[in-house]
Protein backbone atom coordinates (compact mmCIF):
# COMPACT_ATOMS: atom_id res chain seq x y z
CA UNK A 1 0.00 0.00 0.00
CA UNK A 2 2.96 2.35 0.16
CA UNK A 3 5.75 3.57 2.39
CA UNK A 4 5.66 4.99 5.91
CA UNK A 5 7.96 7.06 8.14
CA UNK A 6 7.42 6.21 11.81
CA UNK A 7 9.67 8.66 13.67
CA UNK A 8 9.36 12.45 13.65
CA UNK A 9 9.38 15.49 15.92
CA UNK A 10 7.40 18.71 15.76
CA UNK A 11 7.22 22.04 17.58
CA UNK A 12 5.47 20.13 20.37
CA UNK A 13 8.97 19.05 21.40
CA UNK A 14 12.26 19.93 19.69
CA UNK A 15 11.26 20.03 16.04
CA UNK A 16 10.94 23.25 14.01
CA UNK A 17 7.91 22.26 11.91
CA UNK A 18 4.42 22.43 13.38
CA UNK A 19 2.46 19.16 13.36
CA UNK A 20 0.46 20.44 10.38
CA UNK A 21 3.58 21.44 8.46
CA UNK A 22 5.16 18.05 9.11
CA UNK A 23 2.05 16.23 7.89
CA UNK A 24 1.93 18.32 4.72
CA UNK A 25 5.59 17.57 4.08
CA UNK A 26 4.96 13.85 4.59
CA UNK A 27 2.10 14.01 2.09
CA UNK A 28 4.31 15.81 -0.42
CA UNK A 29 6.88 13.01 -0.08
CA UNK A 30 4.26 10.49 -1.20
CA UNK A 31 4.00 8.64 2.11
CA UNK A 32 0.95 6.52 2.90
CA UNK A 33 1.27 6.94 6.67
CA UNK A 34 3.32 9.08 9.03
CA UNK A 35 3.96 8.95 12.78
CA UNK A 36 4.28 11.87 15.19
CA UNK A 37 6.61 10.80 18.02
CA UNK A 38 7.51 13.87 20.05
CA UNK A 39 9.74 13.61 23.11
CA UNK A 40 7.75 12.92 26.28
CA UNK A 41 4.63 14.68 24.99
CA UNK A 42 1.53 13.96 22.92
CA UNK A 43 0.67 17.66 22.47
CA UNK A 44 1.08 17.57 18.68
CA UNK A 45 -0.95 14.46 17.87
CA UNK A 46 -4.45 15.94 17.63
CA UNK A 47 -3.40 18.70 15.23
CA UNK A 48 -1.49 16.19 13.12
CA UNK A 49 -4.46 13.84 12.91
CA UNK A 50 -6.78 16.65 11.87
CA UNK A 51 -4.38 17.73 9.12
CA UNK A 52 -3.91 14.10 8.10
CA UNK A 53 -7.65 13.87 7.54
CA UNK A 54 -7.55 16.97 5.36
CA UNK A 55 -4.50 15.84 3.38
CA UNK A 56 -5.49 12.21 3.01
CA UNK A 57 -2.53 10.68 4.85
CA UNK A 58 -2.84 8.28 7.78
CA UNK A 59 -1.34 9.55 11.03
CA UNK A 60 0.02 7.07 13.56
CA UNK A 61 -0.19 8.53 17.09
CA UNK A 62 3.08 8.04 18.91
CA UNK A 63 5.62 9.24 21.44
CA UNK A 64 9.33 8.89 22.17
CA UNK A 65 10.02 8.39 25.87
CA UNK A 66 13.40 9.41 27.30
CA UNK A 67 15.11 7.00 29.68
CA UNK A 68 18.57 6.30 31.04
CA UNK A 69 20.44 3.03 31.43
CA UNK A 70 23.92 3.01 32.99
CA UNK A 71 24.37 6.69 32.14
CA UNK A 72 23.30 6.21 28.51
CA UNK A 73 20.27 7.93 26.98
CA UNK A 74 17.87 5.27 25.71
CA UNK A 75 14.72 6.21 23.80
CA UNK A 76 11.62 4.04 23.51
CA UNK A 77 8.96 4.74 20.90
CA UNK A 78 5.32 4.07 21.69
CA UNK A 79 2.66 3.68 18.97
CA UNK A 80 -1.14 3.72 19.12
CA UNK A 81 -1.04 4.78 22.75
CA UNK A 82 -4.24 5.99 24.37
CA UNK A 83 -2.93 9.55 24.32
CA UNK A 84 -5.92 10.96 26.23
CA UNK A 85 -5.54 8.61 29.21
CA UNK A 86 -5.24 10.80 32.36
CA UNK A 87 -2.80 8.51 34.14
CA UNK A 88 -0.51 8.40 31.11
CA UNK A 89 -0.60 12.19 30.73
CA UNK A 90 0.32 12.59 34.40
CA UNK A 91 3.32 10.29 33.97
CA UNK A 92 4.45 12.33 30.95
CA UNK A 93 4.32 15.52 33.00
CA UNK A 94 6.72 13.94 35.49
CA UNK A 95 9.07 12.99 32.65
CA UNK A 96 9.01 16.54 31.31
CA UNK A 97 9.92 17.88 34.74
CA UNK A 98 13.10 15.78 34.64
CA UNK A 99 13.80 17.11 31.14
CA UNK A 100 13.56 20.66 32.51
CA UNK A 101 16.06 19.80 35.24
CA UNK A 102 18.47 18.55 32.61
CA UNK A 103 18.09 21.73 30.57
CA UNK A 104 18.97 23.80 33.65
CA UNK A 105 22.05 21.63 34.27
CA UNK A 106 23.20 22.01 30.67
CA UNK A 107 22.82 25.79 30.82
CA UNK A 108 24.77 25.97 34.08
CA UNK A 109 27.56 23.84 32.60
CA UNK A 110 27.74 26.04 29.51
CA UNK A 111 27.91 29.16 31.68
CA UNK A 112 30.75 27.61 33.68
CA UNK A 113 32.57 27.15 30.38
CA UNK A 114 32.31 30.89 29.85
CA UNK A 115 29.50 30.79 27.28
CA UNK A 116 26.96 33.61 27.82
CA UNK A 117 23.68 31.75 27.56
CA UNK A 118 20.54 31.94 29.69
CA UNK A 119 17.45 29.76 30.09
CA UNK A 120 15.28 32.70 29.03
CA UNK A 121 17.04 32.73 25.66
CA UNK A 122 16.34 29.02 25.23
CA UNK A 123 12.70 29.33 26.29
CA UNK A 124 12.20 31.94 23.56
CA UNK A 125 12.88 29.19 20.99
CA UNK A 126 9.88 27.17 22.14
CA UNK A 127 7.40 27.14 19.27
CA UNK A 128 4.28 25.77 21.01
CA UNK A 129 2.87 26.80 24.38
CA UNK A 130 2.21 23.14 25.28
CA UNK A 131 5.55 22.00 23.87
CA UNK A 132 8.67 21.11 25.80
CA UNK A 133 12.31 22.13 25.50
CA UNK A 134 15.25 19.94 24.55
CA UNK A 135 18.90 20.06 23.59
CA UNK A 136 18.22 21.19 19.99
CA UNK A 137 16.73 24.41 21.39
CA UNK A 138 19.97 25.02 23.32
CA UNK A 139 21.96 24.16 20.20
CA UNK A 140 19.91 26.73 18.28
CA UNK A 141 20.96 29.47 20.71
CA UNK A 142 24.59 28.36 20.51
CA UNK A 143 24.42 28.63 16.71
CA UNK A 144 22.88 32.10 16.85
CA UNK A 145 25.65 33.24 19.18
CA UNK A 146 28.29 31.89 16.80
CA UNK A 147 29.59 29.39 19.36
CA UNK A 148 28.97 26.53 16.90
CA UNK A 149 28.01 26.35 13.24
CA UNK A 150 25.56 23.43 13.31
CA UNK A 151 23.35 21.28 15.50
CA UNK A 152 25.78 18.41 14.96
CA UNK A 153 28.72 20.49 16.18
CA UNK A 154 26.75 21.63 19.22
CA UNK A 155 26.10 18.01 20.19
CA UNK A 156 29.63 16.81 19.45
CA UNK A 157 31.39 19.61 21.34
CA UNK A 158 28.95 20.51 24.13
CA UNK A 159 25.62 18.70 24.45
CA UNK A 160 26.20 15.07 23.47
CA UNK A 161 27.39 12.26 25.72
CA UNK A 162 31.07 13.19 25.24
CA UNK A 163 30.39 16.94 25.17
CA UNK A 164 31.94 19.44 27.57
CA UNK A 165 28.58 20.52 29.05
CA UNK A 166 26.82 17.15 29.06
CA UNK A 167 24.45 16.44 31.93
CA UNK A 168 22.14 13.52 32.58
CA UNK A 169 19.98 13.52 35.73
CA UNK A 170 18.34 10.31 36.95
CA UNK A 171 15.50 9.17 34.70
CA UNK A 172 13.23 6.17 34.42
CA UNK A 173 14.64 2.94 33.01
CA UNK A 174 13.81 1.74 29.49
CA UNK A 175 11.90 -1.12 31.11
CA UNK A 176 9.68 1.40 32.88
CA UNK A 177 9.08 3.19 29.57
CA UNK A 178 7.94 -0.11 28.04
CA UNK A 179 5.56 -0.55 30.97
CA UNK A 180 4.16 2.99 30.59
CA UNK A 181 3.52 2.47 26.89
CA UNK A 182 1.80 -0.85 27.48
CA UNK A 183 -0.28 0.58 30.34
CA UNK A 184 -1.54 3.08 27.75
CA UNK A 185 -2.39 0.14 25.43
CA UNK A 186 0.46 1.10 23.12
CA UNK A 187 3.17 -0.81 21.28
CA UNK A 188 6.79 -0.39 22.48
CA UNK A 189 9.59 -0.10 19.90
CA UNK A 190 13.25 0.60 20.68
CA UNK A 191 14.40 3.76 18.89
CA UNK A 192 17.68 3.86 16.93
CA UNK A 193 19.41 1.02 18.84
CA UNK A 194 22.57 1.45 16.78
CA UNK A 195 23.30 4.66 18.67
CA UNK A 196 23.68 2.77 21.94
CA UNK A 197 26.41 0.35 20.81
CA UNK A 198 25.06 -2.14 23.32
CA UNK A 199 23.76 -5.43 21.93
CA UNK A 200 23.24 -6.83 25.43
CA UNK A 201 20.85 -3.98 26.24
CA UNK A 202 18.81 -4.65 23.10
CA UNK A 203 18.50 -8.34 23.93
CA UNK A 204 17.60 -7.55 27.53
CA UNK A 205 14.76 -5.29 26.42
CA UNK A 206 13.54 -7.85 23.89
CA UNK A 207 13.28 -10.44 26.64
CA UNK A 208 11.59 -7.88 28.90
CA UNK A 209 8.74 -7.37 26.46
CA UNK A 210 9.77 -5.02 23.66
CA UNK A 211 7.37 -5.28 20.70
CA UNK A 212 9.63 -3.95 17.97
CA UNK A 213 12.91 -2.39 16.86
CA UNK A 214 13.59 0.65 14.70
CA UNK A 215 15.70 -1.11 12.08
CA UNK A 216 16.23 1.73 9.61
CA UNK A 217 17.37 5.13 10.88
CA UNK A 218 19.63 7.85 9.35
CA UNK A 219 22.33 7.09 11.93
CA UNK A 220 22.32 3.33 11.32
CA UNK A 221 24.93 1.76 9.09
CA UNK A 222 23.99 -0.90 6.55
CA UNK A 223 25.54 -3.52 8.83
CA UNK A 224 23.58 -2.32 11.86
CA UNK A 225 20.31 -2.34 9.93
CA UNK A 226 21.03 -5.89 8.80
CA UNK A 227 21.77 -6.99 12.36
CA UNK A 228 18.58 -5.47 13.79
CA UNK A 229 16.55 -6.86 10.92
CA UNK A 230 17.89 -10.28 11.89
CA UNK A 231 16.77 -9.77 15.49
CA UNK A 232 13.29 -8.80 14.30
CA UNK A 233 13.04 -12.06 12.37
CA UNK A 234 14.58 -14.19 15.12
CA UNK A 235 12.33 -12.91 17.90
CA UNK A 236 9.15 -12.27 15.91
CA UNK A 237 9.22 -8.52 16.47
CA UNK A 238 7.90 -5.59 14.43
CA UNK A 239 10.57 -3.87 12.36
CA UNK A 240 10.12 -0.13 11.81
CA UNK A 241 11.89 2.75 10.10
CA UNK A 242 11.96 6.48 10.65
CA UNK A 243 13.72 9.65 9.60
CA UNK A 244 13.80 11.11 13.15
CA UNK A 245 12.92 14.40 11.46
CA UNK A 246 13.52 17.48 13.62
CA UNK A 247 12.95 20.13 10.96
CA UNK A 248 15.60 22.59 9.82
CA UNK A 249 17.92 24.89 11.72
CA UNK A 250 20.13 27.26 9.74
CA UNK A 251 18.94 25.45 6.63
CA UNK A 252 20.31 22.10 7.85
CA UNK A 253 18.07 19.11 8.56
CA UNK A 254 18.98 17.26 11.76
CA UNK A 255 19.07 13.44 11.46
CA UNK A 256 16.99 12.92 8.29
CA UNK A 257 14.30 14.52 6.16
CA UNK A 258 10.80 13.08 6.21
CA UNK A 259 10.78 9.95 4.07
CA UNK A 260 14.57 9.45 4.17
CA UNK A 261 14.04 6.16 6.00
CA UNK A 262 10.87 4.23 5.34
CA UNK A 263 9.28 0.83 5.71
CA UNK A 264 6.31 -0.75 3.96
CA UNK A 265 2.80 -0.07 5.22
CA UNK A 266 2.46 -3.58 6.64
CA UNK A 267 4.52 -2.35 9.62
CA UNK A 268 1.65 0.02 10.47
CA UNK A 269 -0.82 -2.83 10.19
CA UNK A 270 1.30 -4.91 12.57
CA UNK A 271 1.56 -2.04 15.08
CA UNK A 272 -2.18 -1.42 14.97
CA UNK A 273 -2.94 -5.12 15.36
CA UNK A 274 -0.60 -5.37 18.37
CA UNK A 275 -2.30 -2.37 19.96
CA UNK A 276 -5.79 -3.81 19.40
CA UNK A 277 -4.65 -7.07 20.98
CA UNK A 278 -3.23 -5.16 23.97
CA UNK A 279 -6.54 -3.34 24.47
CA UNK A 280 -8.49 -6.58 24.22
CA UNK A 281 -6.33 -8.22 26.88
CA UNK A 282 -6.89 -5.27 29.23
CA UNK A 283 -10.66 -5.60 28.82
CA UNK A 284 -10.64 -9.34 29.62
Amino acid sequence: MGLVDLHSHTTASDGTYTPSESVKRAKSKGLTAFAITDHDTVAGIQEAMEMGGECGIEIVPGIEISTVDAGQDIHVLGYYIDFMQPGFLQQLETLRNVRNVRNEMLIQNLQQLGIPITMDEVVERKKMKEGNLGRPHIAEVLMEKGVVHSIQEAFEVYLGKTGKAYANPPRITPERAIDLIKEAQGVAVLAHPGLYANKELVLRLIHYGLDGIEVFHPDHSTEEAAYFSGLVTEYGLIGTAGSDFHGERNGVIFHGDIGDRTVHYDAVEKLRKASIEARSKKLQ
